[in-house]
């Protein structure tokens, strides 16, 4: 089956970097504007010991999350009233419009993880919550 006209395959390098919304650096994005995708957009995200995001939503886009390495907790729910961890090896699935604070509870080990939305464009959808931020 050939590819169509004017799409090919393409390797991102995980070296390739970009600061996020979010408050973190992210590594080796697949999205619309690093390979023209149309419905999907991943990358690699590694938060360092006691980091944490700022409170966000993805407003129409479902994001999948894979542990690699570590562990992080998220605080989710309108309110940010709800708490999970995730921890290496294992899958986290985050609904669309759902707000949540990602963070990494360790004082000395990294969290890695591969992250892939819905979203293309990767930033176009996170639509930051601040007045949730200081709730934890």
């Amino acid at each position: 089956m050939k590819a169509k006209e004017g799409k090919t395959c393409k390797v991102i390098r995980a070296t390739e970097r970009y600061h996020g919304k979010q408050g973190f650096d992210y590594g080796g994005a697949i999205s619309s504007e690093s390979v023209g995708s149309k419905a999907i957009c991943m990358h690699l995200l590694t938060i360092p010991p006691g980091g944490r995001a700022k409170a966000h939503m993805h407003e129409n886009h479902e994001t999948a999350i894979y542990v690699i390495s570590g562990e992080s907790g998220t605080w989710y729910g309108k309110n940010l009233e709800e708490h999970l961890t995730v921890r290496a090896g294992e899958f986290l699935y985050i609904p669309a419009g759902t707000p949540h604070l990602p963070y990494n509870p360790s004082k000395t080990e990294p969290c890695t993880a591969i992250i892939a939305r819905t979203d293309p464009n990767e930033q176009e959808s996170v639509v930051l919550l601040p007045e949730l931020d200081k709730l934890h």
